[in-house]
This record gives structure tokens, sequence and C-alpha cells, in this order.
């Protein structure tokens, strides 16, 4: 069961969204971490389609009214849904008190020394009471460390070795492989068996395997027995050539 940290407002009027910003148009810093936010994000949605929840990349999260926004490079909040009309200004980024609750996951991809991952925003992931926060190094800026899990623990984040997310059923982990044409080494979700979660373009691509295998099946059947029944003909042709009716036999 995933705990959530819900938020009420109470006796007081809901802040107005039209004084926030709610985007400005900075685009990410780099290619790399683009893809890898394209990765994460796409998985989760195409295998992950019977739950309800809200993956984004370099969207706002607004966790405290009066506060600016912090913009994780990627979060997960489970049992919400965006809500129709998106194009509103109260609808355009995650508003905790819109929500009702804070996102579960939050993964942070380092690119440089200077983004605070460890420092500041650690602090304040940690202060929204965010379960897991995930910061994902894969050039060692901060360390030999390439993943560190911070899973919340009463009111502070306590690091842990475990690369499953137990609370979300999810699981993080390092894979090698060709995505959108680049081979590289990438992080993945995982189940809790520790299967990856693959892409559309990977299921699609599983799904033609299969098919392929089933006919190559099917052909090699056929061939089988075309060659069977060849094997009988000749046979039977070498027979009635020294004068024996094969239907006597």
């Amino acid at each position: 069961m995933v705990e959530q940290t819900l938020i009420n407002i109470d006796d007081c009027d809901e802040p107005d969204a039209n004084l926030l910003v709610t985007e400005d148009d900075t685009p990410v810093d780099n290619l790399a971490s683009a893809r890898q936010q394209r990765l994460l994000v796409s998985s989760l949605y195409s295998s992950c389609q019977n739950q309800q929840f809200l993956a984004e990349s370099n969207v706002g999260v607004y966790h405290t009214y009066g506060e600016p926004a912090i913009v994780p490079d990627i979060f997960i909040s489970f049992d919400v849904q965006i809500p129709q009309n998106w194009w509103e200004k109260q609808n355009r980024c995650y508003l905790v008190w819109k929500f009702g609750k804070v996102p579960e996951v939050v993964v942070e991809i380092v690119s440089n020394k200077e983004g605070e991952e460890l420092g500041k925003k650690l602090r304040i992931y940690e202060q929204m009471r965010v379960i897991y926060y995930i910061v994902y190094d894969p050039s060692q800026q901060l360390g030999e460390e390439i993943i560190r899990v911070y899973r919340l623990h009463g009111r502070y984040y306590v690091e842990t070795q475990e690369l499953s997310l137990e609370q979300v059923g999810l699981g993080v982990t390092l894979w090698t492989g060709e995505f959108e044409g680049r081979q590289d080494t990438w992080l993945r979700w995982c189940d809790q068996e520790g299967n990856i979660l693959l892409t559309g373009d990977e299921r699609a691509q599983q799904e033609r395997l299969k098919k392929e295998e089933a006919q190559q099946l099917l052909d090699e059947e056929r061939l089988a027995k075309e060659q069977a029944q060849r094997r009988v003909q000749l046979l039977a042709e070498r027979l009635l050539s020294l004068g024996i009716n094969p239907e006597e036999i």
C-alpha cells in the first residue's frame, strides 16, 4: 500500500494559481538527460496501464504556497489524474494543494556539480515527504555512486542500498542497450522481480519477434512434413522400379 501525504487546506481560500509561474519555457539542460527522461516516462505509461498515476519530466511542483516551485527531472504521483482542461492556469503544473498529495517518487539526473541534488533539493523533497528520492549520476559528478536511493524514514531521508521501491511496487536498475537509436547504459524502471519495464517500441518489437518465431516454427513444421512426404514418395518409386507394389506391403 502506498503511503500518501495528504494536504488539507482548512478555513482559508485556495491560493490563486494565476499568481504562480507555472512554466517559464526553460529547456532541458542537455540531450542525454532529455532522452533519459523520455525513457523513464514512456516505459511507465506503456507498462503500467492498469494503474492510475501521473509521471512527468520537467514539470513544476508547487509544494508550499509562497515558495517557488521545484522542478524534478522526473516525478511519479499515484492515484491522481490530470484535470480535463489542462490548459487552465491552475492545471498546467503540479499544485500539491490541488492534487491533495505530494508525489511518491522523484528522480534527479546529475549533469554537473551545480544542481544541489544532495543538498538543497534533497532537503526540499525531505520536507515535502516524498517517499523515494533517486539521484542518478551517470558521469559520477558527485562521487563514485551512480545511483543513490533515499527512502523517507520518519521525518528524514535514509540512503539505502536497496534499489527496490517496495512501497510503490517498482525498482530501478542500470541497463545497457539501445533507446531511440542510442546505445548506452540507461537508468530503467523494473518490477519487484527485476523485470525491465518496456517502452511501447520495445513491446512492439517483442510482439514482432514472437510472431516471427511462431511463423518460423510453422515453416519448419511444414518443411519437415514436405520432406517426409517426399521420402515416402521416393521410397514408393523405388519399390515400383523393383516390381513391388507399395500398397501391397
